[in-house]
């Protein structure tokens, strides 16, 4: 047989967690002791959360409740003494805001932790509000809030997507609205819890969904209205982000005029109502179907218009002589032609008479001065054999052959004397 494991005397304990061993271990009332002393050195601390369980039990000194994170799913179960609870105006709800200042304790019996609480505070509204406007601009200097970011509404979504309260007036305003403007419009609904600790979850989670979803075209995110504090998970940052991040143009339609909650700043289009939000998110069918017959009937009259313009101008046009009588614009060119012809006649026949009268007077000097008019006179033109002009009796010899030019011939004779 194996020999039992020989456990160690209460004297032989390590003292440190680190030197335990398999041989060597801590008895479980000596870890609990150990991290109820370490707990137990931790001060009281403010905790900030949202109360989502308490069950007050009359006649019971001490009261538990649940604190949750607002922005995480976190939980932390808190102990309150009812006398504490005495001096509040009202007692807590699940869903208020509250602080509490409270210490761990670890019950070593249990194994468990809890905050017991000397202290409880509501968080006011004007707390509230103040908070909401710091994370507003924080989240618009990120740029959250910018228009260029918005994206542009399908003009008809085939599928809309729509989150909404369980069986609440919101998702009948919008259903019921849209289809009455466009039956075919089809939806797809994710019913949520829209106030309360588990809103900023199941919303987040929906609008992931159905931004996931290929067929959705657009989103709705729909309530009727409420207090502030019940629409406090529509200016959670945690919301607010997922929203931004989402592809799918996004509609919000918290209804609530006074205060907007962030959600309204983050959308791509605020809705003042759900029903406002049936009414952007489709068009009215019957409208279209007018907007239809309206434009046809001013294509209509346009294109009426227009032929009517284009026939007068053609029948203007072809009124005019030059198409009514085409060869107007021919006898026009061809009296021109002729016109032309004459002046030119007139001109050459001037210049031709210019010029006949100068030649007749050239002519008449040429004969002036021609040596065959001296000759006709009866003067004579005695040349030498060598055709040399005789001028002086000595230009010749006697008895050398002379060539005489007269008028009407010439003749040949001899030299018989010279005479000085």
């Amino acid at each position: 047989m194996t020999e039992p494991t020989r456990r160690p005397l209460p004297t032989e304990l390590p003292l440190r967690a680190l030197d335990t061993t398999a041989t060597s271990p801590w008895p479980v009332r000596v870890l609990s002791e150990k991290i109820r002393g370490y707990i137990d050195k931790m001060p009281p601390v403010w905790v900030e959360g949202q109360v989502v369980q308490f069950n007050h039990r009359a006649g019971s000194g001490m009261q538990w409740l649940t604190l949750r994170d607002t922005d995480a799913d976190y939980s932390l179960p808190v102990t309150i003494f009812s006398r504490v609870l005495a001096m509040l105006p009202q007692l807590p709800a699940e869903g208020d805001h509250v602080v509490v200042h409270a210490k761990p304790v670890f019950w070593t019996k249990r194994g468990t932790l809890q905050m017991q609480a000397g202290e409880i505070r509501a968080v006011g509204v004007g707390e509230l509000l103040a908070r909401i406007e710091a994370l507003k601009k924080v989240l618009a200097a990120e740029g959250l809030f910018d228009i260029s970011r918005k994206k542009s509404l399908p003009f008809l979504p085939a599928v809309v997507g729509l989150v909404c309260g369980r069986e609440s007036k919101a998702e009948h305003d919008v259903v019921v609205n849209a289809r009455a403007r466009w039956p075919q419009v089809r939806f797809e609904i994710r019913e949520v819890a829209v106030q309360g600790v588990n809103a900023v979850h199941e919303v987040s989670n929906a609008i992931a969904e159905l931004d996931r979803d290929p067929r959705v075209d657009v989103i709705v995110v729909a309530r009727g209205g409420g207090s502030v504090e019940d629409l406090l998970p529509f200016s959670n940052e945690s919301l607010v982000r997922a929203v931004a991040q989402a592809r799918t143009p996004l509609v919000s339609a918290i209804g609530h005029e006074t205060d907007a909650p962030l959600l309204d700043l983050v959308a791509d289009y605020r809705a003042s109502t759900p029903t406002d939000a049936a009414k952007r998110i489709v068009p009215d069918v019957s409208e279209e179907r007018l907007r239809l017959t309206q434009a046809r009937g001013r294509m209509r009259g346009a294109i009426a218009a227009l032929i009517s313009r284009e026939q007068h101008g053609l029948d203007g046009v072809r009124s005019r002589p030059v198409l009514a009588v085409p060869q107007t614009m021919l006898q026009s060119r061809e009296r021109d032609i002729v016109q032309a012809i004459r002046h030119g006649r007139h001109a050459l026949d001037a210049l031709l008479l210019r010029a006949s009268g100068e030649i007749g007077r050239l002519a008449a000097q040429v004969r002036a001065l021609s040596p065959a008019s001296t000759l006709e006179r009866g003067y004579a033109v005695v040349q030498r054999a060598d055709g040399h002009v005789v001028r002086r009796p000595d230009d010749v010899t006697v008895g050398a052959g002379v060539h005489v030019r007269l008028a009407e011939g010439a003749l040949d004779a001899k030299v018989t004397a010279t005479i000085p």
